[in-house]
């Protein structure tokens, strides 16, 4: 299952999604938001994977700010992050019958004034936590849950890091978005190399690059540059260990609304351009669902259901989108909704419908990178002994010709 990402942002256009309505596990099992009653905040855990969802309020000692960041564990377990005269303290909360159990956890001080750290979206395998800390010219990465001594400092990252997608089952790759020189590029954080970084995506040398989600299983990633539009950000997608270049359909540029990709289909190991991806769309006169695959050169609208916390969702791997939803009259809900059924494989004209990523000067995609995830191909590999955990490939290295997925 693919988990949403939490971070609020003012300014959707500058790359980081608009906040989400809740914070879903990478499994699925559990969701977490802030709850309100009148004018009073607490904690609310989600139980997603049995015959019906069902809530469970998990008020503290006082009321929590609007601003606190919730994100549920894989145990069903709660973390909650709270800010008090430049110190973030993190907690874990469980149901203990009529109340509510708290384990701290422990405290990151950060300058009030330079410093700004959040939570990462949930990490697979939900035993691990982290944050990133964002400081005036570097980027610390946190690992507040699951450490045998409190938060751990985990690694420090040169520029200012925003983002934050998982590029792997293990935890151990992740994605983030890192500003230098005026300029974002996406970067590959490895937590097993000592918070080893090396690049993604830089399409162009002045271009801002940004990765917004990612599938493990099929290594699609959906990503945000003005690359193709300079000074506009557009949607591309590509595939991590693909030959093919990033490209950027037209059919997701939709006038006068903010598109963020939520959720991408897993399961489709062998078919990235098959998987269907979710999209929260806000324009004028709300939000709405709409569903695209990057074999298709069509987005599908759909009606958001009433109560829907926007921008949350997770899809099954036989293509049912869930959306958690919450009224008055249903204050914990899933809308169930089947995706579309795919049209025919992409062909002949379907390069009229997306551009491809500027060449750089020696025809390829850009910047120097590491070495590869995975063989271009993907070869049957059934057979044989599981791998040790890959690399990926940078992007931008994939040659730029007007090819056309089959």
């Amino acid at each position: 299952m693919t988990a949403c990402a939490i971070e609020p942002s003012a300014d959707p256009g500058s790359g980081g999604p608009p906040r989400a309505g809740c914070s879903i596990a990478a499994e699925g099992a559990y969701a977490a938001r802030l709850a309100r009653s009148g004018d009073s905040w607490y904690p609310e855990r989600w139980t997603l994977d049995g015959p019906e969802p069902y809530a469970v309020p998990l008020p503290g000692n006082q009321p929590e700010e609007p601003g606190t960041e919730v994100q549920p564990m894989g145990d069903g377990r709660v973390l909650v992050h709270r800010t008090a005269a430049g110190r973030h303290l993190f907690s874990l909360l469980y149901p203990t019958g009529p109340g509510t159990g708290e384990l701290p956890l422990g405290a990151v001080e950060c300058p009030a004034d330079t410093t700004r750290l959040r939570l990462l979206p949930p990490a697979p395998g939900g035993e691990r936590a982290y944050a990133l800390a964002v400081g005036p010219r570097a980027t610390v990465l946190w690992q507040v849950a699951g450490g045998a001594f409190g938060p751990e400092r985990v690694a420090e990252v040169p520029g200012r890091c925003s983002g934050g997608a998982w590029l792997d089952r293990s935890g151990r790759i992740l994605a983030v978005d890192r500003e230098t020189g005026g300029r974002t590029k996406a970067v590959v954080v490895d937590l097993e190399r000592d918070g080893e970084v090396s690049p993604l995506l830089q399409i162009a040398a002045d271009s801002d690059d940004r990765i917004l989600l990612a599938d493990p299983d099929s290594g699609l990633v959906l990503i945000r540059s003005d690359a193709p539009s300079p000074g506009r950000g557009r949607l591309g997608w590509g595939v991590l260990g693909s030959t093919l270049p990033v490209r950027f359909p037209e059919c997701l540029r939709l006038t006068d609304c903010v598109v963020t990709p939520f959720a991408i289909q897993p399961g489709q190991a062998l078919t990235p351009e098959r998987c269907a991806v979710a999209l929260r769309v806000d324009g004028a006169f709300g939000s709405w669902v709409a569903v695209w695959r990057p074999a298709e050169r069509e987005v599908r609208h759909l009606p958001a259901p009433e109560g829907w916390l926007a921008g949350a969702g997770l899809w099954t791997a036989d293509g049912e989108l869930r959306l958690p939803c919450a009224t008055p009259s249903s204050p914990c809900a899933v809308a169930r909704l089947a995706a579309p059924e795919a049209e025919g494989s992409g062909s002949g004209s379907a390069e009229d419908a997306e551009e491809s990523a500027p060449r750089g000067p020696d025809g390829s995609g850009g910047a120097d990178g590491p070495d590869g995830l995975g063989a271009p191909d993907r070869p049957d590999t059934s057979a044989a002994p599981a791998p040790a955990p890959p690399r990926p490939v940078p992007l931008q290295q994939a040659p730029l010709a007007r090819l056309v997925t089959k």
